[in-house]
């Protein structure tokens, strides 16, 4: 089987993968059954899940660490993961739902070492929520400076009491509301049931109405 060599400027220089998919050794195969082509040997698969997934594992790692520079290196990781992982690989689950499972892995441990060194970069949760249609934050479309100080004060509570979330509930709503996964991919991520996870997420909206009441 082939090796590959992985290096700092990684995410920067990859393939899209519409190109790759286009010569037709891909075409029709779901994520699942590249990631068996790459078990297989097949190299052109990495980047094919690489150029798909790397802008929202990059997100999704930023939104857990606050840092540009450790999002991608954590982004870095999992698909190294990814890679060292693919004589294992069974196809058992969704592929996004493995790859989250792993980002998460990671993103958990590195927050619970470096509490303390998180930057103070903002969380937007300017979206309805699904069960309530409510919003912790309503933007202003002509601000005055006062009102971009309270939009900032705002957007400050939010980012504190989301990141006060128990891990769980954090990580919950960071993939249902930035990542679009439903109930069902975020309990297979948490080892959930999709009620448990309902119940989970309601928590944690319940949690940041209450801290944020006096936002809305």
């Amino acid at each position: 089987m082939g090796t590959l060599a992985l290096h700092p400027g990684m995410l920067e220089t990859v393939p899209e993968a519409a190109h790759i998919a286009a010569t037709g050794d891909f075409a029709g195969l779901d994520d699942a059954a590249i990631m068996l082509e790459l078990r297989a040997g097949n190299m052109d698969a990495f980047d094919i899940l690489l150029a798909k997934y790397r802008k929202p594992i990059i997100h999704f790692m930023y939104r857990m660490v606050h840092n540009q520079a450790v999002a991608e290196e954590l982004a870095q990781e999992v698909f190294l993961r990814v890679y060292r992982s693919r004589e294992t690989y069974r196809a058992e689950a969704r592929f996004s739902t493995w790859l989250y499972r792993i980002a998460t892995n990671l993103g958990v441990n590195h927050a619970r070492d470096t509490r303390r060194e998180r930057s103070a970069s903002t969380i937007y949760l300017d979206e309805p929520d699904a069960e309530t249609g409510t919003t912790p934050d309503v933007a202003d479309s002509t601000p005055s400076a006062e009102a971009n100080l309270l939009s900032r004060e705002r957007m400050n509570a939010i980012r504190k009491h989301v990141m006060a979330l128990p891990e769980r509930q954090k990580t919950a709503v960071l993939m249902h509301k930035y990542e679009g996964l439903d109930y069902k991919q975020i309990g297979d991520v948490l080892k959930l049931s999709e009620s448990a996870t309902k119940s989970l997420l309601f928590r944690a909206y319940q949690t940041l109405r209450d801290k944020l009441k006096d936002f809305v």
